[in-house]
């Protein structure tokens, strides 16, 4: 069995951060040691040297953090794999730092049938670096195949309340109530007004044709779209007593539907996504239809409302959205541009940057991009550094400045808005299931990764 002694970093878990060593014996963690403490006797010689057959990794001045687990990707497999498949946005992930990722339904076919579920499975079985699961999306008529569903193995039902890309957007009323009604497991929403953008569009179709500047995408799926679909929602959700899970939130005005309660304390959860801590309404001047996704990037008080509410509670995961889409793809303004862009690589550093500029903590990144996660969703034995859970694991050099370049992307679709922006958090090693799967720049010939297990099914 393979041991590898993660040697006198700075680990970052729980809370806090300490110096010590981790411990990992085949696919698990087997002893965490604090610094300044003997190391067992079963680690080393009469000399009191590390043995031979333990792999030494010397950690001084890194902090070892759990693997990111990122419950909301598009990875675009099967039917758009011109843009992006499992393969490719996996490699991304573990280069990043995420070990763990819950695809979204919105492919071709859409994943709203078993027999789709079950096919994503087997793909990401033989290509994915990570680990994974998968969503079963929700359509006007397809409430029995969701009932049938193992909760132990789906990560949750996905519900568009707004239409974004792909066409699975549930518009009936009776359909939304019986959803809510009899769900089996957490529900997880967009949520953007139809009525809203349509008047909107209109609105701005009238001012500049069918050529809207994508500056205006912020004014047609504005802060009311969002409000008035997240309200609704809530409002289902508490009627039937469900699990709702909010996703991508944008606006300071919905944040006042959320508790600041413990994930375990409140049926009502919401997640944001890096980008909307990191950019504004402003960035469009210089990046146009490279920040153009669904809901819109709105204002900097925006922004500096879900700033504070990552640190208070509110806000519970943060994941990515993840959705590539070629660069072609992203032309054409408000009205014709492809909504989303790719993420996963870089929302570790982007998270990490912003704990430096002192925007919140690196304790609260591994919180929000680890724990939390692992408890929303019940995802057994990950997201925390404890012993004789799975060793998902991630070195990072915390005084390595450097800028995104081109030429460093790993997504199939090639660019990122993030290109040129400087971070001073480097992902040096990715372990899964206790495999190096990603070591500065190099990749193992073998995958370890494994179906995520969940426990809490409602």
């Amino acid at each position: 069995m393979q041991r590898t002694l993660i040697c006198d970093a700075t680990i970052v878990n729980e809370g806090t951060s300490r110096r010590g060593s981790v411990l990992l014996e085949g696919e698990r963690i087997a002893g965490i040691f604090p610094s300044g403490e003997p190391l067992p006797a079963s680690l080393i010689d009469a000399g009191g040297r590390l043995l031979p057959a333990v792999e030494r990794v010397d950690a001084r001045g890194c902090l070892l953090l759990p693997g990111v687990i990122d419950t909301h990707v598009h990875f675009r497999d099967p039917g758009l794999t011109h843009k992006a498949d499992i393969a490719s946005e996996s490699q991304a992930a573990v280069a990043g730092g995420v070990t763990s990722f819950c695809d979204m339904p919105n492919t071709v076919p859409p994943t709203v049938t078993l027999s789709a579920w079950r096919q994503k499975m087997e793909s990401a079985a033989e290509k994915s670096r990570a680990n994974y699961a998968f969503w079963l999306g929700a359509t006007n008529d397809n409430l029995s195949e969701i009932q049938k569903a193992d909760y132990s193995r789906v990560c949750g039902i996905k519900l568009f309340m707004g239409s974004s890309t792909g066409r699975m957007l549930v518009d009936s009323e009776q359909a939304l109530e019986a959803l809510f009604a009899s769900a089996p497991a957490l529900v997880a929403a967009h949520c953007e007004s139809e009525e809203r953008i349509r008047a909107n569009k209109t609105r701005f179709q009238a001012l500049y044709g069918d050529d809207v500047p994508v500056s205006c995408h912020p004014l047609i799926r504005d802060e009311e779209a969002c409000y008035v679909s997240s309200a609704k929602a809530v409002s289902l959700a508490g009627k039937y007593g469900a699990r709702l899970h909010l996703l991508h939130l944008s606006t300071r005005r919905e944040l006042s539907l959320l508790s600041a309660d413990p994930i375990g304390k409140k049926k009502i959860t919401a997640e944001v996504c890096p980008h909307y801590l990191w950019f504004c309404q402003e960035d469009y001047r210089h990046l146009g239809g490279r920040i153009k996704c669904n809901p819109a990037i709105k204002t900097a008080d925006d922004r500096e409302a879900l700033r504070h509410a990552l640190n208070s509670g509110l806000i519970d995961i943060v994941s990515t959205d993840h959705a590539p889409h070629l660069e072609s793809e992203k032309q054409g303004g408000a009205l014709r541009a492809m909504s989303g862009f790719p993420s996963i690589q870089y929302s570790l550093p982007v998270m990490l940057e912003l704990a430096r500029q002192g925007v919140t903590t690196v304790e609260n990144v591994v919180e929000k991009m680890c724990h939390a996660p692992a408890r929303l969703f019940g995802i057994r034995r990950r997201g925390y550094i404890r012993e004789g859970w799975q060793a998902d694991l991630v070195l990072v050099d915390p005084q390595a400045e450097w800028q995104v370049e081109r030429g460093d992307l790993l997504g199939k679709c090639g660019w990122s808005p993030y290109e040129h922006c400087r971070f001073h958090h480097r992902v040096l090693r990715t372990w899964v299931n206790g495999s190096l799967q990603y070591s500065q720049g190099e990749f193992s010939q073998v995958s370890n990764s494994q179906p995520l297990e969940f426990l809490n099914a409602k």
